[in-house]
């Protein structure tokens, strides 16, 4: 099949190097926490007198420099998710798309037609196709493969992914990418619209700035024609 130069072209590893980063910190659970001087238990009557014992003065067994006591400024719950770019996003799902491409590490087949649930017969089909080591496999979004998904969850090193699901982290992570043909299909014509857009603006702009420059040109010839 043909693919297009726009999507498996060039690999931007900068930019594949901040979408990894920011699926990352999206899965990070952020559940720590330490407790706070309301949370941990103790009484609050001071201990002593302030003056006249020749002790440090305290006025709680809560204190932080005190065993036991609560943590000053500590980790408390928060998400580590933050936003990113949609096209900064489909740029990194180009650049790991070539990147497969260029290792030899990207298979299309016709179709995923699991006709029954056998991990066994998977698995061969998987050997047949090479793959010894960890594999994603992508099938089409709106496509309902029920037998697809039942015969590959207890392959290990192998993950299912609908084509409007797969992240450049999913192509990094595995050593191989298998997609059936609707979904390249369907995945290249969404990305490669983005890029004519981009490129189409690109050219707009450019164009406007060579008029702008020529105008200048003129102007500048018919003025130096009056002068002479």
């Amino acid at each position: 099949m043909d693919l297009a130069d726009d999507i498996f072209g060039a690999v931007n590893e900068d930019l594949l190097w901040e979408a990894v980063k920011h699926y990352r910190a999206s899965q990070r659970a952020g559940t720590h926490k330490t407790k706070g001087r309301w949370e941990v238990s103790g009484s609050g009557k001071k201990l002593w007198k302030q003056k006249g014992t020749g002790r440090a003065r305290i006025g709680s067994i809560r204190s932080p420099l005190w065993r036991h006591g609560y943590t000053v400024h500590g980790p408390q719950p928060r998400s580590y998710d933050y936003s990113f770019p949609k096209k900064k996003l489909l740029g990194a799902l180009r650049s790991a798309l070539a990147a497969k491409l260029a290792d030899g590490k990207l298979i299309v087949v016709n179709s995923f037609d699991v006709k029954e649930v056998k991990t066994k017969e998977f698995r061969k089909s998987l050997n047949s196709l090479q793959v010894d080591k960890t594999v994603l496999i992508v099938e089409e979004a709106k496509h309902e493969n029920h037998n697809l998904a039942l015969s590959a969850r207890n392959i290990q090193g192998l993950e299912l992914v609908r084509s409007n699901e797969v992240h450049p982290y999913h192509l990094l992570k595995y050593d191989r990418v298998i997609f059936s043909q609707p979904a390249i299909e369907k995945l290249q014509v969404s990305l490669k619209s983005s890029v004519s857009k981009r490129k189409h603006k690109t050219g707009e702009e450019e164009g406007a700035k060579k008029a702008t420059s020529e105008r200048r040109r003129r102007t500048r010839h018919e003025k130096a024609a009056e002068v002479a």
